[in-house]
């Protein structure tokens, strides 16, 4: 009776904590969503939707990627940490020479230090100037680590130059957590809208089911009549107001 009481309290008491942390990050998404300074997906009646892809370059796998959005004339935006980007300079001017489209993702991608003001500024600074020596431009948008999101994270990357984007929630694939080739395909194409933005990852474990999914997912896509841009090339297709810091011109 004990235990059954125990199980029930804490089944209420989890149930509680993420009704609280969805109230949360409503309350976020309501709050900035409007001032232009944080994206979850764009306003848009073209068939466009944005593919990217988190925590790469990889060596194994990003060339995989890279060659699966050449053979269906795609583009993505790839949330690039700087740790990677410096290891493996080649992938990012491949990236840039393909015209796809890469954004900051933090230097080393830790979780803990994403809050601190000081330290995400240096986080995005050193991305930043890494990818510039590699590409010679600095990216503009930027994505905070696992999509953790508060008001002093949005501040500091809009106060540095950055948009803070984000993805669509009906269009996380989780396919960090390995659930399969058809379940990450599923995730995606099950749900499709104009505008969405959609969240892979290209690094930070074995991402073999990533690539796989990524062919079915371009061949159902494109076979549907949507087109996969860049997040900025979205933006500037769309029908949402943007702040001038971060409108794009062709």
């Amino acid at each position: 009776m004990r235990k059954h009481f125990w199980m029930i309290f804490i089944s209420l008491f989890s149930c509680l904590f993420f009704f609280q942390k969805a109230n949360a990050t409503n309350s976020i998404r309501n709050e900035y969503e409007n001032t232009g300074k944080v994206i979850w997906e764009v306003k848009t009646t073209e068939k466009i939707v944005a593919l990217t892809f988190d925590d790469g370059p990889n060596p194994l796998y990003t060339p995989d990627i890279l060659n699966a959005l050449a053979k269906y004339k795609a583009k993505a935006t790839f949330f690039v940490t700087g740790e990677q980007a410096e290891r493996y300079p080649e992938i990012i001017k491949r990236e840039a020479n393909e015209g796809q489209e890469i954004a900051n993702h933090t230097y080393n991608h830790h979780y803990k230090d994403d809050s601190d003001s000081d330290n995400l500024k240096e986080e995005l600074m050193n991305t930043a100037n890494i990818i510039k020596k590699i590409t010679g431009k600095k990216p503009t948008l930027f994505r905070p680590v696992g999509g953790y999101l508060n008001k002093q994270i949005i501040n500091t990357a809009f106060n540095n130059g950055y948009l803070t984007v984000l993805w669509s929630w009906h269009q996380d694939t989780k396919d960090w957590s390995k659930p399969g080739i058809e379940k990450i395909t599923e995730n995606v194409i099950s749900d499709t809208r104009p505008g969405d933005i959609i969240i892979l990852h290209d690094s930070g474990g074995d991402r073999s089911q990533t690539v796989k999914a990524l062919e079915n997912i371009l061949k159902i896509l494109y076979k549907e009549g949507f087109t996969c841009v860049t997040v900025s090339d979205m933006l500037y297709r769309s029908e949402s107001i943007v702040p001038k810091p971060f409108q794009v011109t062709p």
